[in-house]
């Protein structure tokens, strides 16, 4: 019975863990089409010098466009992995690319941040 309830606890743990990942990376109609937004349904964004899973996005950059933190505890569940950044704090990634917010936007459904830099960053979209 008791190996019953650890693989139940943790099933149930597993499950709870994905939940919250999906909860998290919701997608969004814009003016520019669908993309995925945050809890607070602000735009997210992809930079392309972003490469091996890591974030080229750190100093005066994380200013402008501050990445999608996520808990010590996360744990990455199918296409939502985790990046850990130059400081050590670790940020979401979709299949492989960290995600990001841009500092002007003001609303949600903003996406002033799309093509960005010579068309360096983009909206992140399902």
């Amino acid at each position: 019975m008791t190996k019953s309830f650890a693989a139940l606890a943790a099933l149930t743990l597993m499950l709870a863990s994905s939940a919250a990942s999906a909860q998290m990376l919701k997608t969004a109609d814009t003016a520019k089409g669908k993309t995925f937004v945050d809890a607070k349904g602000m735009t997210l964004y992809t930079f392309d010098k972003d490469a091996g899973g890591k974030s080229m996005c750190n100093g005066p950059c994380a200013e402008n466009w501050p990445a999608l933190m996520a808990a010590d505890d996360a744990k990455p569940t199918a296409d939502m992995t985790i990046v850990v950044r130059d400081d050590g704090k670790k940020m979401w990634a979709y299949k492989g690319k960290p995600l990001y917010t841009f500092k002007k936007d003001m609303a949600a459904g903003d996406t002033n941040g799309d093509g960005f830099l010579n068309g360096a960053w983009h909206m992140a979209k399902p």
